[in-house]
C-alpha cells in the first residue's frame, strides 16, 4: 500500500479489499472504507447481538452502537488478528455490560432473524427436535427446548457468551478466546462451568 491510503483509495474497489486494508483506509478517514466493513459484518453481529437478548429492536441499537464504538476505535485495530474477532470482541463487551446493567436473561433456540434461507436458520439454530418425530414428540422436543432457553439464560453473562460463540456460532476455542479476551484457559473453564450448570438445571428433565 502506497505511504498515502488515501491517495491509494482513490482508485480502489472496496469491496475487492481485504479486512485489515479497509481498516487501515478507514484509520485514515475513508469512510467509504468502514462504511464496506459494515456492510460486511452488520449482519453477523447483529445476529450474534440478537441471540444473546432476543430482541430485534434491542439488538439493532446494540449492535448500531458497538460499530459506533468500532468507528471511533478503528486506530486501535491491529490488523495481525481478524476484523471479524475485534469488531465480534466489541460487540460481545457491550452487549454483556447492557445484559449486566438490564439483566436481561433471555435466547432462543429459533434461527438468526437474518437468516436468508432455510439452510441459513437451521445452522444458527439450537437444534433440540428430530426431524422424524411425530406431532407430540415436536410438542414435547419444543417444551424441552424452552426449558433450555430458559436454562441457558439463567448462566451468568460470559458463560452464556461463551456456550453461544461455540455451540452455535461454531466457533473454536482460541477464536472464543481472541472475541471474549479472555486466556484460552478461562474460555475452556468457562464453558466447563456453562455445560455443568446447564446439565445440573436440566438433569430432572432426563430423571
Amino acid at each position: 500500500m502506497p505511504a498515502d491510503p488515501l491517495v491509494w483509495s482513490l482508485h480502489l474497489d472496496f469491496t475487492t479489499q481485504a479486512d485489515k486494508d479497509l481498516a487501515t483506509l478507514a484509520a485514515a478517514g475513508q469512510e467509504a472504507a468502514y462504511s464496506e466493513l459494515l456492510r460486511r459484518y452488520e449482519r453477523p453481529v447483529f445476529s450474534l447481538v440478537f441471540r444473546m437478548v432476543r430482541d430485534r429492536s434491542l439488538a439493532e441499537d446494540l449492535a448500531q452502537e458497538a460499530f459506533i464504538r468500532a468507528f471511533h476505535a478503528i486506530s486501535s485495530y491491529d490488523p495481525r488478528y481478524k476484523f471479524s474477532s475485534w469488531i465480534f470482541k466489541i460487540a460481545n463487551n457491550h452487549t454483556i455490560d447492557h445484559l449486566r446493567k438490564r439483566r436481561l436473561d433471555t435466547v432462543s433456540i429459533d434461527g438468526s432473524p437474518h437468516a436468508q434461507t432455510a439452510e441459513e436458520e437451521e445452522r444458527t439454530r439450537l437444534v433440540v427436535e428430530s426431524t422424524d418425530e411425530s406431532p407430540q414428540e415436536y410438542v414435547e422436543h419444543r417444551e424441552l427446548g424452552d426449558q433450555i432457553e430458559h436454562a441457558i439464560g439463567e448462566l451468568r453473562p460470559e458463560y452464556r457468551t461463551a456456550i453461544l460463540l461455540r455451540h452455535v456460532e461454531g466457533y473454536a476455542y482460541d477464536e472464543i478466546s481472541e472475541i471474549m479476551g479472555l486466556p484460552l484457559g478461562t474460555v475452556k473453564t468457562y464453558l466447563h462451568r456453562a455445560r455443568g450448570e446447564l446439565k445440573a438445571a436440566l438433569t430432572h428433565l432426563t430423571s
